[in-house]
């Protein structure tokens, strides 16, 4: 069962939360997928059971075509925050990682074509695969942050966080106003460009900010 860890390993005292998730805030990942820059985060959620930790195989759903990898900075709250003030919510990040915002591509593509809500394809069960957490303070400036994924040895996704569209402080108040933030919920940030699929067996490095390395394996 997912639990929150620190860079040791060891437990957070935070429960488990929602995942909020922001698409399209680095404007080349947009881009890519042919997709219409927003002129606000667009929102979506994922369940506390899409968590899963980097330390056990990643199980891709079968028969349902294509699972995208999407690299994202993703922030652990420990404050409550609603309808908070962009300058009022940077001490409720309690701690930064990496996530994995596993997508059926085909199926979104399919539902996104329908007008239906993209749940399916983006809150499976495992569609969220979780680093452990860093103290914010261990890496300075947070929206200085570069980060990247190599799957097998090749680099796929690269991104620092000053490209972002929005802030973090301008997502979380954004965030704030439609669902309330509670201790242990988890925030992921966006996907820089290089989304690609992934294949039974890939190994899967991620680094945060040339300090931190994770390492995954997709079961096989």
């Amino acid at each position: 069962m997912y639990q929150h860890l620190d860079l040791q390993g060891q437990p957070l005292p935070y429960a488990v939360g929602k995942v909020v998730c922001v698409g399209r805030s680095y404007q080349d990942h947009a881009t890519e997928l042919n997709n219409p820059i927003p002129s606000q985060p667009l929102l979506f959620i994922k369940p506390a059971s899409s968590l899963a930790g980097l330390n056990e195989p990643l199980l891709l759903p079968q028969g349902l075509g294509a699972v995208h990898h999407e690299l994202e900075v993703a922030l652990l709250i420990g404050r409550r925050l609603c309808h908070a003030e962009p300058g009022h919510t940077q001490d409720a990040i309690v701690g930064v990682g990496l996530a994995l915002d596993l997508t059926l591509r085909d199926l979104q593509n399919d539902l996104k074509a329908k007008g239906h809500p993209w749940e399916r394809a983006k809150a499976f069960d495992g569609s969220c695969p979780m680093s452990p957490f860093a103290v914010p303070d261990m890496l300075g400036d947070l929206q200085q942050l570069d980060f990247s994924l190599q799957v097998n040895g090749v680099t796929r996704q690269r991104g620092n966080t000053a490209d972002m569209m929005w802030t973090f402080a301008q997502l979380l108040a954004e965030m704030s106003r439609s669902f309330t933030l509670n201790p242990g919920d988890i925030v992921l940030t966006g996907t820089p460009k290089g989304v690609a699929e992934l294949k039974p067996q890939d190994t899967l490095d991620m680094q945060l900010n040339g300090q931190y390395r994770f390492s995954a394996q997709v079961a096989g």
